[in-house]
């Protein structure tokens, strides 16, 4: 583009997002043997797209995640994290059981671990949607008083 002052910006920004989502799946994956976890996972890319749509518009970032995906995503995030525990109840636990949920013996952790990755993709989904959509509703906000006015 002719006359891009911003040219530096986007192509820093270009190189800098992929490596917060980077990030982010290392701080998901990583969270239960250290600090961090979905929760942090979560927002962490949210600020990815937050910091997209600083340097390239609010318009194409919503092309690029729409409106409506982050919502399904958020939604998604909770139905999972719900559904372990009604998986756990159905097997005969308590909400979020995890060794309920296979069946397995006490004593025995693999169910336990699966479930916690499991739950913990479902706050990362649900966190990351939900951060999402609330920065689109509030930067599509159009300013009721003008400038000039105050």
């Amino acid at each position: 583009m002719k006359g891009d002052h911003h040219m530096i910006l986007r192509v820093i920004a270009k190189c800098l997002i992929p490596l917060i989502v980077i990030y982010a799946f290392y701080v998901q994956f990583h969270g239960e043997v250290g600090p961090g976890g979905a929760f942090q996972a979560g927002v962490i890319i949210a600020v990815a797209l937050i910091l997209y749509a600083l340097v390239f518009g609010l318009t194409a970032t919503m092309r690029a995640v729409p409106p409506w995906f982050t919502r399904s995503l958020a939604a998604v995030g909770v139905m999972i994290y719900a559904g372990v525990g009604f998986w756990a109840l159905l097997s005969g636990g308590d909400y979020l059981e995890y060794q309920a949920l296979f069946g397995e013996p006490p004593g025995e952790h693999h169910g336990q671990h699966a479930g916690i990755i499991i739950i913990e993709i479902g706050v990362l989904c649900a966190v990351s949607g939900a951060m999402t959509t609330i920065f689109y509703a509030l930067a599509g906000r159009v300013a009721e008083i003008r400038d000039e006015d105050w």
